[in-house]
């Protein structure tokens, strides 16, 4: 920033109006410093990475997203274990044919967030159809389940509510929290009895709220989490419970609406956030469903509605 400033600024005649000719040598030279420092930092970080054996070197897929991939320099297709394309919907005639269409109908960009002039009839019917398959009063659109999960608790949570989040929870979820205000416990990984006491710790601290968040697939892993057990305590507490479905929604369950209806507790769930990049074949976005209640709120003055990158 400090060099960008310096170029817009220092030509000689202005610049010397303001400074001396020392001044702006010793301006200069604390730049050079600062940016040497962070060129430092940065390859010593990368140095531990490379040594800790945990340096990523991406592959570069050449064709579309399958079980067998082509891979930059490599004569051969490669088996590809380790994508979210649960339901081989990446890549399907008529996934491609429906991003046409719309192509042509609604064109590409809309250069606008939803909240000022970003809002198509797409948008709605994807929001009412989600909202359809889920059971619930609402749906709002997001970019990523990423952005979903960091604007939903800044939004419903204050200072006098608390959030109780398994330990073990998504990225996403862990930064979303630590946006918001409410106070917050975190539960061993799936166990119940810590989560009640983790529940009475938020109660004894006079939380107005309480949120208890999990996923509800743990993707490293494969647990599944005890929704209706969870669901179970949040009744008996006057709790909510908050479930990310992104690595459940479309397989898991008899008809994939996820691990609420795998716990036969399908409608339970106070808020399902979860992604259409992964089973459902989407290059990206994500949806946040609930009752109109909830995500009326969120809606209106969550960041990842409002501001646009």
């Amino acid at each position: 920033m400090a060099r960008l400033l310096l170029s817009k600024a220092a030509d000689a005649v202005k610049l010397q109006r303001f400074v001396s000719p020392q001044q702006l040598r010793c301006f200069a030279s604390s730049v050079a410093e600062a940016d040497n420092a962070l060129v430092f930092k940065a390859k010593q970080q990368l140095a531990e990475i490379q040594a800790a054996g945990t340096f990523k070197v991406e592959r570069q897929i050449i064709t579309p997203q399958a079980a067998s991939v082509g891979v930059l320099d490599l004569a051969q297709p490669v088996l590809n274990f380790c994508a979210n394309n649960y339901l081989g919907l990446s890549n399907h005639p008529l996934v491609v044919e429906a991003a046409r269409k719309a192509l042509d109908t609604h064109g590409y960009g809309l250069s606008s967030v939803r909240f000022i002039c970003g809002t198509q009839d797409l948008h709605k019917q994807l929001e009412a159809r989600i909202s359809a398959f889920h059971g619930s009063e609402d749906t709002i659109l997001y970019p990523s389940c990423f952005d979903a999960n960091a604007g939903l608790f800044e939004a419903l949570l204050g200072p006098e509510d608390a959030v109780i989040s398994d330990e073990l929870n998504h990225a996403s979820i862990i930064d979303g929290i630590r946006l918001c205000k409410a106070k917050r416990f975190r539960y061993k990984h799936m166990d119940m009895i810590d989560l009640e006491h983790k529940i009475m710790e938020a109660e004894d601290a006079g939380a107005r709220l309480k949120l208890i968040a999990t996923d509800g697939v743990f993707s490293m892993d494969g647990d599944v989490a005890p929704v209706g057990d969870i669901v179970a305590l949040a009744h008996h507490h006057g709790a909510q419970v908050f479930t990310d479905e992104c690595h459940a929604t479309g397989f898991v369950g008899a008809t994939g609406r996820g691990t609420d209806e795998h716990c036969s507790v399908l409608g339970q769930v106070d808020i399902i956030n979860s992604t259409l990049g992964k089973a459902l074949g989407g290059g990206t976005g994500a949806s946040a469903c609930a009752g109109m209640w909830s995500l009326g709120p969120a809606a209106i003055i969550q960041r990842p509605s409002v501001f646009a990158g």
